[in-house]
């Protein structure tokens, strides 16, 4: 029993509409599901990911209007780590992103930029054999195209303390520190590194991620659940996504996590060829629907504009 590497990253906009033009309109990821946040039902939850809307590529973001800046800090991730299939594709990113207006800070095999909120990534040219997550974008060729999550990294003042859950999970220990780990199943595979945090605390807010979630087998979720008691963590009863099932615990540097299953998936309430372009609603929350929707703003699609 292994975790399949990352299955998403959830993170804070402040503004939906921008958090759409640049993940759609400049990062060439597809709008696969426009939700709402099911723990508080009255803003958005977003989710882009590859054409398939696939596990392992799946970048989400509640909307909170107007939230202030955020800043990472002890117990906050504050990268997020994705493939790109060369060092080309390097250059073509750091030529697209600085004509959005964002500084880059380029490596011989990584580029490292913040989006609009100040929400760190960095481009890996990796040589794993993980089948590459790619979505469609006219103007982004398929060979430069972000490939799917290589990681995250977060800020732990003792990432030793971690050590016991990782364990418990399966993370295998990269070379002899605390810090450096790797969630590897039959599929896929994700990193998790941890850095010194700097001296001024972390902030909850527009840029910054709220949780980083593991991919399971769904039939494996209670069993994992377990393992992260055993790890010492707390975790949460089975909550029901609609499109996974997942638990959530605070692991002992601080970082929340999620252990999410692969599916049903976004297709479990409407076809893949129109994934994003309708406000889903779960079943349980489809009665509100003529309360909430008209209190989101209506979202443009750059995909939609630049494909006609």
């Amino acid at each position: 029993m292994q975790l399949e590497g990352v299955h998403h990253v959830t993170a804070i906009t402040a503004d939906a509409q921008k958090n759409v033009d640049f993940y759609v309109g400049v990062m060439g990821l597809r709008l696969v599901k426009k939700t709402v946040n099911q723990d508080e039902p009255s803003v958005y939850h977003l989710f882009f990911a590859d054409e398939q809307g696939s596990a392992g590529s799946d970048i989400t973001f509640f909307e909170f209007p107007g939230a202030p800046e955020g800043r990472a800090g002890a117990g906050m991730v504050h990268t997020v780590g994705w493939r790109v299939g060369s060092p080309e594709a390097l250059d073509f990113w750091a030529a697209r992103l600085g004509d959005a207006g964002l500084d880059t800070d380029r490596a011989e095999r990584s580029l490292r930029f913040a989006d609009p909120e100040g929400l760190g990534h960095e481009l890996r040219a990796t040589d794993v054999d993980d089948a590459p997550l790619i979505a469609d974008h006219p103007e982004v060729p398929a060979e430069m195209a972000l490939r799917g999550f290589d990681g995250v990294r977060a800020y732990a003042g003792a990432p030793s303390a971690s050590t016991r859950l990782l364990e418990s999970l399966g993370f295998a220990r990269l070379g002899e520190s605390d810090a450096e780990w790797e969630a590897r199943g039959g599929s896929r595979g994700g990193l998790l590194g941890y850095d010194e945090p700097p001296a001024e605390r972390g902030l909850g807010g527009a840029g910054t991620v709220h949780h980083v979630a593991w991919a399971s087998e769904p039939s494996e979720l209670e069993a994992w659940r377990e393992r992260a008691g055993e790890g010492g963590a707390r975790p949460t009863p089975v909550i029901d996504r609609h499109y996974f099932r997942s638990v959530y615990f605070r692991e002992p540097s601080g970082v929340l996590f999620e252990i999410a299953t692969l599916g049903p998936g976004f297709t479990v309430d409407e076809p893949l060829e129109s994934l994003g372009t309708k406000l889903s609603l779960p079943p349980d929350y489809e009665h509100l629907r003529d309360q909430v929707e008209p209190k989101l703003t209506p979202l443009t699609d750059p995909r939609a504009e630049q494909v006609r």
